[in-house]
C-alpha cells in the first residue's frame, strides 16, 4: 500500500511515518507537508534515506500540487492542521482555512483519483468539556469550544458527508492529548519538560486543574494504522490513553523526575474559553480492532523526557525566532493572577 500521509513533519505525522515504514515492506509513503513553524524534516532524519519514503513539499490548500502528490497512491492518511489552540484563540483564520478549506481540497481530489482509503484525524477536542464522571463515544454530540476544535469538527463533518453522498471510503479517529518524541515545545507536555531541563518557570494556565486523557503517540500510531488496515468505512474511531490527570499534576511530575522545585511552577491567566476535562470513550477501537493502550504514562513520561534531554541540538534548532517570540508574548508577558 502507498499511502499520502499529509503533515507528516509535524509531531503525530512523523512518528506515524517512522512506525509504518518500520513494519516492513508493506508499506510506502509520500510525506506532503508545508513546513510551517511545527513541520520539520529533522524528525524524519533516520527514514529519510528509505526507498520507500518520498517528501514532497506542499500545501493541501494547492488543488495542483495535492493531485501530483496523491497520484499513484491507494490511501489518504491526512494529519494537516493548524493545531494549536491558542494561536486559533490568536489567529483564527489560518485553522479554517488549513483544517476545513485544505480537508475539503484533499476529499475533492482522493474522490477524483478513486483512491481506496481516507483516514482523517481529528481530535476529542470535537466534544467539548464533559462532566465529571461523563465519557464521549463516536456518537456524543460535537461541541467545540474554540477555534481550533471548530475547524476539526467542520471537517468531521465534511468527511461525513462525503462518506454519505458519495459513498466515499473515508474514516475518522478521534484521540486524546498525544505526548512523545519530536513534539514541538509549545504544547503543554514538552514546554514543561524542556522549562523543567532549563530551570524556567513552568507556566500554568489558570489554577492548574484542566484535566486531560494522556496518549502516548505510538499507541496513537498503532491505533491510526488498525483503522487504516481494518476498520470500517464512515465510523468513527476514538483512540485513548485511560490516562487521566490534571495540568498541575503533570508538571509536579515532571519536577519530580527532573529533581527540580515546585517553586518553578507559575500561575499565569487561563486561556479564554478554556475547556475543563476532555474524555473519551475508545471501547469501539478495542472491541472491533482489538488496540489497547500499551505505554503507561509513568513510563511514557520518562522515556519522553529522555529523549528531550539526550536531543537538545534538535530542541536548540526549533526554538528559535519565532517560538521565542511567541514564547515571550503568550506565557512571558501573561498577566499572572494566581500565586503557587
Amino acid at each position: 500500500m502507498k499511502i499520502l500521509v499529509t503533515g507528516g513533519a509535524g509531531f503525530i505525522g512523523s512518528n506515524f511515518i517512522r512506525y509504518v515504514l518500520g513494519r516492513g515492506q508493506s508499506y510506502a509513503v509520500v510525506n506532503y507537508d508545508k513546513l510551517t513553524y511545527a513541520g520539520n524534516l529533522a524528525n524524519l532524519e533516520s527514514i529519510a534515506s528509505n526507498p520507500r519514503y518520498q517528501f514532497i513539499k506542499g500545501d493541501i490548500c494547492d488543488a495542483t500540487g495535492v493531485e501530483a502528490a496523491m497520484a499513484g497512491c491507494d490511501a489518504v492518511v491526512h494529519f494537516a492542521a493548524e493545531s494549536h489552540v491558542d494561536r486559533s484563540i490568536y489567529e483564527p483564520a489560518a485553522s479554517i482555512e488549513t483544517n476545513v478549506k485544505g480537508t475539503f481540497i484533499l476529499l475533492q481530489v482522493a474522490r477524483k483519483l478513486n483512491l481506496a482509503r481516507f483516514v482523517h484525524i481529528s481530535t476529542d477536542e470535537v466534544y467539548g468539556d464533559m462532566p465529571p464522571g461523563a465519557f464521549a463515544d463516536e456518537n456524543s454530540p460535537l461541541q467545540p469550544s474554540s477555534p481550533y476544535s471548530s475547524s476539526k469538527a467542520g471537517s468531521d463533518l465534511l468527511v461525513r458527508s462525503y462518506v454519505r453522498t458519495y459513498g466515499f471510503p473515508a474514516l475518522i479517529t478521534r484521540s486524546s492529548n498525544n505526548y512523545g518524541p519530536y513534539q514541538f515545545p509549545e504544547k503543554f507536555l514538552p514546554l514543561m519538560i524542556t522549562n523543567a531541563l532549563d530551570g524556567k518557570p513552568l507556566p500554568i494556565y489558570g489554577d492548574g486543574k484542566q484535566q486531560r486523557d494522556w496518549l502516548h503517540v505510538e499507541d496513537n500510531c498503532r491505533g491510526v494504522l488498525a483503522v487504516l488496515e481494518r476498520g470500517r468505512i464512515g465510523e468513527v474511531y476514538n483512540i485513548g490513553g485511560r490516562c487521566e490527570k490534571r495540568n498541575l499534576e503533570v508538571a509536579k511530575l515532571i519536577l519530580a523526575t527532573l529533581g527540580r522545585p515546585e517553586s518553578l511552577i507559575q500561575f499565569v491567566s487561563d486561556r479564554k474559553g478554556h475547556d475543563l476535562r476532555y474524555a473519551i470513550n475508545c471501547e469501539k477501537l478495542e472491541r472491533e480492532l482489538g488496540w489497547r493502550p500499551e505505554i503507561g504514562f509513568d513510563q511514557g513520561l520518562e522515556r519522553t523526557i529522555t529523549w528531550y534531554r539526550e536531543n537538545m541540538p534538535w530542541l536548540d534548532d526549533v526554538r528559535t525566532g519565532q517560538y521565542r517570540d511567541y514564547f515571550q508574548k503568550h506565557y512571558v508577558q501573561r498577566e499572572k493572577t494566581f500565586a503557587p
